[in-house]
């Protein structure tokens, strides 16, 4: 391309090529917002084609750097860099695009769209050595980078992404690479964001990001892998998060987040596996949440955060913080939309032991039998009522000895005042009360005076009772300390 083909705008970006020069074109005022661009007059206008044409065969000048470096300008016509391989860094911040740029396969140095108003971008398969800056962006269509493999970080702060067709995502990232981190607070988004199989090796930060997909789903990050934290605080999702078969090392951060999805489940995290999870301050979540078969070392979640409804079979995790007593954390099993899951009182029983609070431990086993009662026969119901009255199903012992010393005391006063009479009165022992009524209760221990005394009429059936009482608390008690050897 000759320069006398240039418009004057389009001459001092060709002049300042060669040396990596900055060509800016804003003035002071409204009139500089990228998205009114569209009004922008030909002073500041430039062809895609020109600075192709720079990119790909621009001229050189011994011993300096060319790049190419614009701020507001308005560049009308597609920018097609298709497979290119530019070796100059690009630049074309606070610029109004009128047509999406398109660098599928391209590589680059490094790429800064910052503060650019586009209709879209595609990136797929898209090769940067350095950072891509889209920072503060507004695009009107999609953001592909399917595939890409960015060598620095993805800048992303403040960017506000919108599609207008609901079936596809305003951010796509399958499969990308990001060798730094995914940088992104205060991000919008009213359409999917989707990072499937995606691999970041730093952290992911969505602080105070707004998500409002019109389909429901807001994130989908299937098999996503983050070196780093994946940070949510303070953020506002309207639809579904999910992380099914995610791998974060550190921290899934999603303090104060305002997270709704009413009706449907908010967040997917099954089989995933994770550093930490916070799930604490802010308004309740609203929605279901799911974390089937998810491994976490640290789960720091506060009960008042989560929804009526959690999904936590087969959930693992080693620490659960911070420290609350059993009654609040067990509300939280009893919603367990899957029913009656036995492994989640024993994840919550383990948890407490190795902090050492036996008593919780054993409240939230007692809960557990009460619990599977619920699912039992009408016979089951009726047995297991009675080990959680005597002995609570062995993990309240001492109530054993309280219905024992109640109703020694009973049958002692009872026949201590009509003592019953005896079988053989020349070989008879001497009558006593207490071991009278010992001798109805207990059914392996024998002191001789119920062998030797006979009531009659409805102190018969006193006796009788107090025998029937002696086996039902015998059994209950064999049965809890059965119970209680399993466990150790």
């Amino acid at each position: 391309m000759e320069i006398d083909d240039l418009t004057a705008a389009e001459r001092r970006v060709w002049r300042a090529f060669p040396r990596g020069g900055t060509v800016d074109f804003r003035c002071a005022g409204p009139a500089d917002d990228p998205a009114d661009g569209a009004d922008w007059g030909p002073e500041r206008t430039l062809r895609a084609s020109v600075l192709k044409a720079l990119l790909v065969s621009g001229p050189q000048v011994e011993g300096e750097v060319p790049a190419l470096r614009v701020a507001g300008a308005r560049i009308t016509g597609p920018l097609d860099l298709t497979h290119a391989v530019l070796d100059t860094p690009v630049r074309l911040a606070h610029c109004h695009f009128t047509d999406p740029p398109d660098l599928y396969g391209a590589q680059v140095r490094r790429l800064s769209l910052r503060g650019s108003s586009l209709p879209g971008l595609g990136l797929a398969g898209v090769r940067i050595e350095g950072q891509l800056q889209l920072s503060d962006c507004r695009m009107r269509g999609r953001l592909q980078l399917a595939g890409a493999q960015i060598g620095g970080a993805l800048l992303l702060a403040r960017a506000s992404l919108t599609t207008d067709d609901p079936a596809k995502p305003a951010l796509r990232l399958n499969q990308a690479t990001i060798g730094e981190d995914l940088w992104a607070p205060e991000l919008c988004a009213t359409g999917e964001i989707r990072l499937n199989g995606a691999s970041v090796a730093g952290s992911i930060e969505l602080s105070g990001a707004r998500l409002d997909p019109p389909q429901g789903l807001a994130v989908d990050a299937q098999k996503l892998t983050v070196d780093g934290d994946l940070m949510m605080r303070r953020g506002r999702v309207r639809g579904w998060i999910g992380l099914r078969g995610a791998r974060i090392a550190g921290r899934l951060d999603l303090s104060y987040i305002d997270l709704a999805h009413p009706g449907d489940t908010v967040l997917r995290a099954a089989s995933a596996v994770m550093g930490q999870l916070w799930l604490r301050q802010g308004p309740p979540v609203d929605g279901r949440v799911s974390l089937r078969h998810t491994q976490i070392d640290v789960l720091f979640l506060e009960p008042e955060k989560l929804p009526g409804t959690v999904h936590l079979e087969s959930l693992v995790y080693t620490s659960l913080i911070p420290g609350e007593p059993a009654a609040r954390r067990l509300p939280l099993l009893e919603r367990d939309g899957d029913g009656y899951v036995p492994f989640a009182y024993e994840q919550l029983t383990a948890a407490y032991r190795r902090i050492g609070d036996d008593d919780a431990a054993r409240r939230v086993q007692l809960a557990k039998q009460r619990r599977r009662r619920t699912t039992l026969a009408w016979y089951g119901r009726v047995w297991g009522v009675v080990q959680d009255v005597t002995v609570g199903y062995g993990f309240r012992p001492l109530r054993a000895g309280g219905w024992l010393l109640s109703l020694v005391a009973v049958g002692a006063l009872v026949f201590g005042l009509c003592p019953p009479r005896p079988l053989k009165p020349s070989e008879a022992p001497g009558f006593d009360p207490v071991f009278y009524t010992l001798d109805l209760l207990l059914p392996v221990i024998s002191f001789g005076q119920e062998s030797a005394f006979a009531p009659d009429g409805w102190y018969q059936k006193l006796s009788y009772m107090l025998i029937l009482a002696g086996w039902v608390l015998a059994s209950t008690v064999v049965a809890g300390v059965a119970r209680i050897l399993n466990r150790q």
